[in-house]
């Protein structure tokens, strides 16, 4: 008898499953939750834009716009507004604030931090070090000089952690040398670091994989607060990234983490491209939001405020109209009339100031600045949408 009745559930079973193949259809599953709602894709570009173009070109309407793209966003989804919130107001902080200061190390042996900059000394604080492309499986000079930089913030800060994530990267590394355990290894071995204060992700390959595994170390370990270790062109950069990625984590795992600090070794980008740092980080938020292609048109090309020192020949700019300090750059854009003088025609240079870059192709596909910006062609959400220096 038990038999018999088990024949007719087994047959509804299966029948339910056979609906929900028919239902999902050959090879398909469930669909996942997009970070940003579909209708609200064009809308967060928007937002994209206008905070870009408020840090290149700065216009009296700037405020106005970026207000009026957030109402568009929320009018469309409450989530979404949050999300779109968090990213803005932490951009407005870093690039549009005028007071923001970057904090510069120049070998000092702690971090000169002023006292009101709220960074506690106890173990819900956490240091986190971004990585550098390795370079035959070593470490190149800029990544060991924001371990330095590290290593003095973590001498000013003695009961706060140290987080390093990266994985094996780089050409012609077989050994499989990692970013973060050859950065362990210099912090403890060269800088003097307690390794027990050191925690490390070897198996990031991508800057979503890098930020998404240093959130899990930061929750696991009661962290609150952070400081972002990296280089002076990048900082700005890094933190915009790293910030948009922390807002879908605190939606998926409701945690939250807030950053407080930030310190850089003093370095000028060795690919020019990475000047225009601000576009940079835009496109990568589009990626990691999944926004349509077209969601960025609009974004003036500007000069970027930063101008690497060795750009302009010496003899014909004068040490006073020099390229300002990393320290002393102000968010706005470099006037036309300050371009490089006729006369001297380097190619390369005129070629990068003056022309828009195309929104449908790829920058320079240079890994050296710890974030490596994504082809268009890759904002579709995938697991190798940016990957890591």
């Amino acid at each position: 008898m038990k038999g018999r009745r088990l024949i007719p559930i087994l047959a509804v079973l299966f029948a339910l499953f056979g609906l929900v193949l028919l239902f999902l259809g050959p090879g398909q599953k469930p669909a996942e939750k997009r970070p940003i709602t579909e209708e609200n894709g064009i809308n967060v570009g928007a937002l994209l834009v206008d905070l870009v173009n408020a840090y290149q070109d700065p216009t009296d309407g700037d405020a106005l716009k970026i207000k009026a793209d957030l109402e568009a966003i929320r009018s469309v989804s409450e989530d979404d507004y949050a999300i779109a919130k968090g990213i803005a107001d932490h951009w407005s902080a870093v690039y549009l604030d005028p007071d923001y200061s970057l904090y510069l190390h120049h070998g000092e042996e702690k971090a000169a931090v002023p006292e009101d900059a709220g960074i506690p000394d106890d173990a819900g604080h956490a240091i986190v070090v971004l990585g550098y492309v390795l370079r035959n499986g070593e470490m190149q000079p800029e990544l060991k000089a924001r371990c330095e930089a590290a290593a003095a913030v973590a001498r000013e800060f003695p009961n706060a952690i140290l987080v390093c994530s990266g994985g094996a990267t780089g050409d012609n590394n077989p050994q499989k040398h990692t970013e973060a355990g050859l950065m362990k290894a210099y912090l403890t071995e060269e800088c003097g670091i307690e390794a027990s204060r050191i925690y490390t992700d070897e198996e990031a390959m991508t800057t979503q994989e890098n930020a998404v595994n240093t959130l899990k170390i930061l929750q696991a370990n009661g962290v609150r607060s952070m400081t972002i270790v990296t280089s002076s062109y990048h900082q700005r950069w890094g933190q915009a990234v790293y910030n948009a990625l922390a807002e879908l984590y605190r939606r998926q795992h409701g945690y939250s983490v807030e950053i407080l600090g930030n310190y850089s070794c003093d370095i000028a980008p060795e690919v020019p491209d990475y000047r225009n740092d601000a576009q940079i980080a835009a496109r990568q938020i589009a990626g990691i939001l999944e926004l349509p292609r077209d969601a960025l048109q609009g974004m003036t090309a500007g000069k970027p405020p930063v101008q690497p020192e060795e750009e302009a020949p010496a003899e014909e700019t004068p040490a006073e109209n020099a390229a300002p300090h990393e320290e002393e750059a102000l968010p706005e854009a470099v006037p036309e009339d300050e371009a490089l003088p006729e006369e001297e025609e380097p190619a390369a240079e005129e070629e990068f100031a003056a022309e828009e870059p195309d929104l449908t192709e790829d920058f320079a596909a240079e890994t050296d600045a710890g974030f490596e910006m994504p082809e268009w062609s890759e904002f579709t959400g995938s697991d190798e949408l940016l990957p890591a220096a």
